[in-house]
């Protein structure tokens, strides 16, 4: 009887003993296989294939300067909407308007009337329509993305004379019709133009980046010239 109580007691501590050892293994396994499927979550978040943003609308402010009738700093606007067909190349068009306004003062002799004084308003603008590649990491877990893009369209140009005056002893008058001026009237032309340039987008939300800089060389082909223009951009980007 004994040794039947003895040999119970050994199977039972046996039993307890293997039920422990087995729980123990059961945790530390489940332990490890929450920790893979975890650390492939991870992995599949941050890693996962063709995982980039599609569309991406800019729009900021633009200085332009232009070298027609001398160095002239414009100031305007530009928005753009490019189509990413992969992680690093997109198509890109961009629409930009910029003016510059500045007043003409001279002196003209009238064999009638004698001299005048004379001022007018001059409104210069130049407006790119441009479309063409653009190459970025669009990734979306990118913070830092530089890029570089290559455009072509044309470009408008255009200039306005208004409020004419002239100045005859100290007193505004209208200006004699005998002196040949422009008045309240629009040259404009078109030509060939790019845009080659790049900058730094810094990403600010999950949808909203913020474009640290934008340059690029803008030459203009029209009237048998060239005009080698430069253009500077500062905006927000939306995803």
């Amino acid at each position: 009887m004994y040794k039947l109580i003895k040999a119970l007691s050994l199977s039972i501590l046996l039993s307890i003993a293997v039920f422990a050892q087995t729980t123990t293994d059961t945790a530390a396994n489940n332990s490890d296989s929450g920790d893979s499927k975890k650390a492939a979550n991870s992995a599949d978040q941050t890693t996962t294939p063709g995982e980039y943003n599609k569309n991406e609308y800019y729009i900021g402010y633009s200085n332009q300067q232009t070298n027609r009738f001398g160095r002239t700093g414009f100031n305007g606007i530009e928005g753009s909407y490019t189509r990413n067909v992969s992680r690093w190349f997109g198509i890109r068009g961009s629409l930009s308007y910029a003016k510059s306004e500045r007043t003409f003062r001279g002196t003209l002799s009238n064999p009638a009337g004698g001299t005048y004084d004379f001022q007018q308003d001059n409104i210069r603008s130049v407006t790119n329509i441009l479309g063409g590649i653009q190459i970025k990491d669009n990734a979306s877990t990118k913070r830092f993305k530089p890029f570089a893009f290559a455009l072509g369209g044309v470009a408008i140009n255009t200039s306005k004379f208004k409020r004419l005056a002239c100045v005859s002893s100290g007193t505004t008058t209208n200006c004699p019709a005998s002196i040949p001026l422009i008045n309240n009237f629009t040259f404009t032309d078109t030509g060939i133009s790019g845009a080659f340039g790049g900058g730094l987008d810094i990403k600010i939300t999950d949808r909203i980046d913020f474009r640290a800089i934008q340059f690029d060389y803008n030459p203009v082909y029209s009237n048998s010239r060239v005009d080698n223009n430069f253009r500077f951009g500062i905006g927000i980007v939306f995803r």
